[in-house]
């Protein structure tokens, strides 16, 4: 598995030989971490209309073999995104606000 990030979003090459870009905004918005979730009901605390468009990476690195973890220029810092979780924001579409 390999990552790759440009502005166009952080692009994950899986083993089984699928590609997968996924838009920085999208990225952000699908934090779960608990400045972002309620952790009991997993409510999100963050309102996207305050995420602005064009935020991005600024750091990521490896989170053990299990995830990543990513920083982003709205100076959100707590970002763990699992494998799995990852591979399913291929799915899920992107909030307009």
């Amino acid at each position: 598995m390999a990552v790759d990030y440009d502005p166009t979003g952080l692009t994950i090459h899986w083993s089984d030989g699928q590609s997968q870009t996924i838009d920085p905004r999208e990225l952000r918005l699908a934090c779960h971490c608990a400045a972002c979730r309620d952790e009991l009901s997993g409510k999100r605390l963050v309102d996207p209309k305050l995420v602005p468009l064009d935020v991005a990476p600024t750091r990521i690195w490896s989170v053990g073999n299990y995830a990543i973890g990513v920083a982003f220029s709205d100076r959100h810092n707590s970002s763990i995104y699992t494998w799995p979780a990852l591979r399913e924001l291929d799915s899920v579409e992107a909030e307009d606000v």
